[in-house]
């Protein structure tokens, strides 16, 4: 009996010795920075002064009434989140079914789509601002095209435009990997009883292998939603927030706040909220997407 209760305390131990750096790391990188991210937020501080000032709830309460740039980069990361969530997960859906095919180019072809999300998005925000300042300023000459002659980063409307494709050009990559692999665990078997039974391919495609793959889709929407919620760095190098501030994600708003005003006490509430939100959307989404997957 001695014997098994020391062995059991030894095995105790061991656990907790190897856990503890672990449990340390983890606490040092998150836990304690969150606990500091709550503590500031109810602070005025300018990132330098050793006493910030404590000012309870006063900054929640200007972000949600007085606040309009927070009002503005709100509604305009709603419209790019909804827009890049539902596009970039069809088109990368479409694309997986094409490439999943037998065809001779099809290695290449998802190697070239893949290629782009390598990328950091703030090069390829600056690479897309040369092309839409510069290439398509000389394509227009050549072309003579009223397409290229377009204002796209100084206008509202196509700004908005050119950041939505500039971040699912450069994303699709990665979610067309995702639904490929969940195209190629379809069993045959199926698909060919449908066919036997005299469906075609579009009934086959809405009846057999799209219900399958709705846990590659939970994967996508759930990535999606979380990268567009939090976007910011193509908005940095593409538009740098304009024309006029039209282009304010939260994120951006944050970053602005923060290190360009030296609010940070009043920045770091801002990104509390973004946390929160984001915390909500995703849990709600995967707790809606989890119940409808079907199991092959």
């Amino acid at each position: 009996m001695l014997k098994t209760l020391g062995r059991r305390w030894r095995e105790k131990l061991d656990f907790g010795l190897f856990t503890l750096p672990v449990l340390i790391c983890i606490a040092v990188a998150f836990y304690i920075p969150f606990v500091m991210t709550i503590r500031y937020s109810m602070t005025k501080w300018n990132g330098i002064s050793k006493h910030p000032k404590f000012v309870g709830l006063d900054n929640f309460q200007q972000i949600f009434t007085g606040d309009s740039n927070f009002s503005s980069s709100a509604w305009f990361t709603i419209k790019y989140a909804l827009l890049y969530i539902v596009i970039v997960n069809v088109l990368a859906i479409l694309l997986a079914v094409l490439l999943d095919m037998k065809l001779k180019s099809t290695s290449w072809l998802r190697a070239a789509f893949f290629i782009p999300y390598i990328l950091s998005l703030v090069i390829v925000g600056f690479i897309w601002k040369f092309i839409f300042m510069q290439g398509f300023n000389s394509l227009g000459e050549s072309t003579g095209w009223s397409f290229f002659g377009l204002s796209w980063l100084g206008t509202p409307g196509l700004a908005f435009i050119s950041i939505l494709g500039v971040s699912i050009w450069q994303s699709i990559g990665f979610y067309l990997v995702i639904y490929i692999a969940g195209l190629q665990s379809v069993p045959d078997d199926l698909k060919e009883a449908a066919t036997v039974d005299g469906a075609g391919a579009m009934r086959r495609f809405f009846s057999i292998t799209l219900p399958l793959l709705a846990p590659s889709i939970t994967i996508s929407v759930f990535m999606a939603l979380t990268n567009s919620i939090k976007v910011f760095d193509v908005i940095l190098s593409l538009t740098g927030g304009g024309p006029g501030g039209t282009t304010y994600s939260i994120a951006y708003d944050i970053y602005r706040d923060t290190f360009q005003n030296n609010l940070y006490g009043y920045g770091t509430a801002k990104a509390l909220i973004l946390f929160v939100a984001v915390l909500v959307v995703t849990i709600i989404q995967l707790t809606v997407f989890k119940r409808r997957e079907v199991e092959a």
